[in-house]
């Protein structure tokens, strides 16, 4: 599928790259330290990878890829349903038909948001992420925006506005955008090397559907009108043609990347990425399964996606910023990790998967390692949920992280404090089953 370089990954024990709008590393105050690689304590005998039952090894990492097949068949699946509701709306522009496009595109997130523990440490994800799931944009490279509207410093592609031009100049270069095709669209990905230049995947066509959020930390989400998709008479914002055309061409694009990534996890393929991670040592799968789950929970989540907008009040820098989903977003990308730990995996059709997991893995080996982990991923789940009930109460994450919020903010830190210990015994899972060096990603972030 067409691929263009992102911005946001991070290989396997590498140094992340941290985000435009991160900021300094200020401790955020109520956290537990930052978890340090994982190590026997005094008297305690030291853990090896021979120590595990490597049949039970392997077991896990075939069981860890029938659930990214599982998440990802349900990622595209949603996704369809996405496309039928789009394809509708653009057939008859309604706020009926708006709406229910923004209502696929919310229940699209659920399963997208639980893959995305298997990005780090599987290189064929992190790879193909940028173009489905990059953020934050700035969104005046796509189409119309407020004129104070808050975008990167020094982007000359910030209010290029592909939509409402058919040709766009950026620095000494024009580009030829009059027909907007996919192959189009995932060029101009990082377009002048600006992180913040996203013209692809669910973030852009959450833009066409919602616009802009100009309500900064008070409540609403964006209010784009159903009449920016109308056909001649009518047409609001100018150059609903292109609108269409924009929208139904990146959503294209999406499918055809969920059914790449789909067809990534089959089994009895020969040469995809299923076949080379069943194919390595287990003791190599379950490092990258462990890598994952660490990596998601603390540098990313914890770090990228809740500590910088939090820091910086900076609602640019919330998840679902222009459909104030944020939260669900953030638990669903919980419920993955857990997912993962546990083995199992509640599909779109209400089914759940289950088989062999790393909690028995880690019980047979250290069973106070096991309860103590399982223990984390509900406290969790739970502070997690508790900003869904805030956002389903009338107090969205964008208004959580208003300065003066005090509450709000409280809210937040005990969830990036759960996921701070969360990632601490799964250092320690890891270092039961003789992974002694797991350094899972922090984003640069202290905590």
């Amino acid at each position: 599928m067409l691929r263009t370089p992102h911005w946001a990954s991070a290989s396997l024990l590498a140094a992340a790259i941290t985000l435009a709008g991160c900021g300094d590393d200020t401790e955020v105050t109520g956290q537990t330290a930052a978890p340090q690689t994982s190590a026997a304590q005094p008297g305690e005998p030291a853990q090896t990878a021979a120590n595990v039952d490597e049949a039970a090894a392997e077991a896990v990492v075939a069981h860890y890829a029938d659930l990214a097949l599982a998440a990802f068949s349900d990622a595209h699946q949603m996704g369809l349903l996405l496309q039928e509701a789009i394809d509708n709306l653009l057939a008859e522009p309604t706020e009926a038909t708006l709406l229910a496009a923004r209502e696929a595109w919310i229940s699209a997130r659920v399963p997208y948001m639980q893959t995305e523990v298997f990005r780090f440490g599987n290189p064929v994800v992190d790879d193909w992420e940028g173009q489905v799931n990059a953020w934050p944009l700035d969104e005046g490279l796509i189409d119309y925006v407020a004129e104070d509207y808050d975008h990167a410093l020094g982007n000359p592609g910030a209010t290029a506005n592909i939509i409402a031009n058919r040709q766009i100049q950026i620095g000494e270069e024009q580009i030829d955008v009059s027909e907007l095709t996919g192959e189009l669209l995932a060029s101009l990905n990082e377009l002048a090397g600006s992180e913040a230049n996203v013209t692809t995947g669910y973030h852009a066509i959450e833009f066409l559907l919602w616009g802009q959020d100009l309500n900064g930390t008070g409540p609403g989400a964006g209010e784009r009108p159903a009449t920016d998709y109308v056909v001649g008479d009518g047409c609001t914002g100018g150059n609903c043609d292109r609108r269409r055309t924009y929208l139904k061409v990146v959503t294209d694009l999406l499918i055809d990347d969920l059914a790449e990534m789909v067809g990534q996890w089959q089994p009895d393929v020969d040469d995809n990425y299923r076949a080379s991670l069943i194919a390595e040592p287990a003791d190599n799968g379950l490092r990258k399964v462990l890598f994952g789950m660490g990596s998601l929970s603390l540098g990313e989540l914890a770090g990228e996606r809740m500590k910088v907008a939090l820091e910086a009040n900076s609602t640019e820098d919330e998840h679902d910023c222009f459909s104030d989903n944020t939260h669900n977003a953030h638990f669903y990308n919980g419920r993955g990790i857990r997912n993962v730990y546990l083995g199992e995996y509640q599909r779109v059709d209400g089914s759940v998967l289950t088989g062999a997991s790393l909690s028995s893995l880690v019980a047979a080996a250290d069973p106070a390692v096991d309860a103590q982990i399982r223990s984390d991923l509900e406290t969790t789940e739970a502070r997690l949920q508790a900003l869904v009930d805030s956002a389903e109460d009338g107090q969205a994450f964008d208004q959580l992280i208003a300065p003066e919020n005090t509450e709000g903010h409280a809210l937040i830190r005990e969830a990036i404090a759960a996921l701070v210990a969360q990632t601490a015994s799964i250092e320690r899972a890891a270092g039961s089953l003789g992974i002694n060096d797991l350094n899972p990603d922090t984003a640069e972030h202290t905590f």
